[in-house]
């Protein structure tokens, strides 16, 4: 990293929304081939401060200098015309539009004037990933591609403004192991040709291996900023929530021998993305599900839930076996499905903290066709004190909650349910490191308090720290099952790519 002048310094920043101090003096300096990580638990602002850079929203107070002179971006074009790109965690693509239409999209190539030169834009495309390293056809639709690959599109995407400024809001949140270097590779790519990079991420690995500086924000303010090789994660993290959090892996199981299964699954069968899975779950138990992006996990939970039909199989809850036709099946059966896309299968966003708390269960709430308002105010507020779900009131609209408390919300709703099998499916991806040890402790909670819980999650450090037993997925099989007293990294990655034994 050059130590010449900062490309961009920004000087006690302050914002204010409806009474409520976003900012207080919030500050930051990035470097030509910089990787700066800006870190602090959800709702610390660091979203708020890159969006008052890239002009979404205006401060109150403060200086921003970028390229030596003050500047005062308008709006996101007036940003993005300036060399400083954001690649949101929330994907901002064009489903019905194929990938190189979404990277040149408001930049077509027209010919005879009117009519899109999509030759051109293909071409562009190629040689844009074929110098990113990326392979993915330009001509096929977004929506057909998975979350992870439509992530490089968006970074391409970022790449191909010749930005000055790349901001990195969660890049690696949906990609595989192999992606993720892949990204490692272009970031360092980036860092030779000078370009700074602005790097959120809760993943405190990424920050120690990717980032040159890490500034913490804390309740809207500067906590301080220091050399990532010269800290510790331990120290960062207590930077962020004022306290020291300790993340050691589970060391032996908590489930009894004699617990009882509670599920058993046999045979599920969902081509191409699950092949003949049989599982047993017990009583208190957190099951673990390990495996790559495309091992069928995500697949699987949504065939036991009935969100999609399995082409053969059959599941048995408590040793009867059952039919699971649809969700609303297995709702009665009492299992809940928390999604890993909280925002588009989990909640309703523009409804308030009470809605969607009770929503999984309005015959409770409900007498003849009329909703008992008290009712439902009295419950989400008792839930709101269990899950210490941070909100001013049960009346705040969800979309305006972090993610960890959105998270909590549909947490209540299954709880409320009385729902004793929880399938928790990515259940602390997007949320801080504070926020993630509360769900911890309450999924600890709830296996103590006799439900039983399936865990799907990509971050390796999470399934050895909750999980009671292991199982690993690879295209669609299941290649192991580890006791967590057996389980580490290692051994998780050889059974995750255990392509050999996968027909």
């Amino acid at each position: 990293m050059a130590k010449e002048n900062p490309i961009l310094t920004m000087k006690n920043i302050t914002k204010e929304f409806v009474g409520v101090k976003a900012l207080k003096n919030a500050n930051l300096d990035l470097y030509p081939g910089e990787v700066h990580a800006l870190v602090g638990e959800n709702g610390a602002g660091k979203s708020t401060l890159m969006k008052i850079l890239t002009g979404i929203h205006q401060k109150d107070g403060g200086t921003i200098t970028f390229l030596g002179k003050e500047i005062h971006f308008k709006n996101p074009k007036e940003a993005q015309e300036n060399g400083i790109i954001i690649v949101h965690q929330e994907l901002n693509m064009m489903n019905h539009l194929t990938v190189a239409e979404n990277i040149f999209i408001g930049r077509e190539q027209k010919k005879l004037g009117f009519w899109l030169d999509d030759k051109r834009l293909e071409n562009e495309t190629a040689n844009l990933f074929q110098k990113l390293g990326i392979f993915i056809n330009p001509k096929e639709m977004i929506e057909n591609l998975t979350v992870g690959k439509q992530q490089m599109v968006e970074i391409a995407k970022a790449i191909s403004f010749h930005a000055k400024i790349i901001i990195f809001d969660e890049p690696t949140a949906a990609l595989t192991e192999n992606e993720i270097k892949e990204l490692f590779r272009l970031i360092s790519e980036l860092r030779h040709k000078g370009v700074g990079m602005i790097y959120i991420s809760h993943r405190m690995d990424e920050i120690k291996a990717i980032t040159d500086r890490v500034t913490v924000m804390r309740d809207g303010e500067y906590i301080g900023t220091i050399a990532t090789k010269d800290s510790t994660k331990d120290e960062i993290i207590s930077m962020m929530v004022g306290r020291t959090i300790y993340e050691d892996p589970k060391e032996e199981s908590t489930v009894p021998p004699e617990a009882p299964v509670v599920l058993k699954a046999e045979g599920i069968t969902r081509a191409p993305y699950v092949k003949n899975v049989s599982f047993s779950l017990k009583k208190g138990e957190i099951l673990g599900f390990a495996g790559l992006m495309g091992a069928g996990r995500t697949e699987l939970a949504r065939a036991i839930f009935g969100a999609d039909k399995p082409d053969s199989g059959a599941i048995f809850l408590k040793g009867k076996r059952v039919e699971i036709k649809s969700p609303i099946d297995a709702v009665k059966h009492r299992i809940g499905y928390l999604s890993e896309d909280r925002k588009r299968y989990g909640l309703a966003l523009n409804l308030d903290v009470a809605d969607n708390s009770v929503m999984a269960n309005l015959k409770q709430f409900s007498n003849a066709g009329f909703l008992k308002e008290g009712a439902i105010i009295k419950t989400a507020k008792e839930y709101k004190e269990k899950l210490k779900t941070k909100t001013p009131s049960v009346h705040q609209t969800v979309r305006n909650l972090s993610g960890g408390n959105q998270q909590k919300v549909v947490i209540a709703k299954w709880l409320i349910k009385n729902c004793d099998i929880l399938i928790f499916d990515e259940p602390t991806r997007g949320i801080d490191v504070g926020a993630k040890s509360e769900i911890y402790a309450l999924m600890n909670e709830l296996a103590k308090q006799g439900k039983s819980i399936i865990m799907i999650s990509s971050e390796l450090t999470e399934v050895l720290r909750m999980s009671d037993r292991i199982i690993v997925m690879c295209e669609g099989k299941i290649t192991g099952e580890l006791d967590i007293k057996d389980a580490n990294q290692e051994e998780i990655m050889r059974l995750a790519t255990k392509r050999e034994d996968v027909s």
